[in-house]
């Protein structure tokens, strides 16, 4: 998959699970500040991502995730 793909993947999620602003998520977009999402909505965001992509991702995955660009480099890594 392509980041673009993926991100469109997780924007979907984003809006979908989280009542969130397309135009408010970019992949500069900061999870804690900018989206007002707490460690608890990143294992929701984790948990979504699995069911949608068809991947396996940990929450030791998420520890360093800043930033929605980080979370899309964080699937790439386990989606072919």
């Amino acid at each position: 998959m392509t980041t673009e793909e993926i991100f469109e993947q997780l924007k979907n999620v984003l809006v979908k699970n989280f009542e969130l602003n397309p135009e408010d998520i970019t992949l500069d977009a900061n999870i804690a500040t900018d989206l007002d999402l707490d460690s608890i909505d990143a294992i929701d965001i984790l948990s979504s991502i699995q069911r949608v992509l068809n991947c396996r991702l940990t929450p030791s995955d998420f520890k360093t995730v800043k930033t929605v660009r980080n979370i899309v480099e964080v699937i790439q890594k386990h989606v072919p």
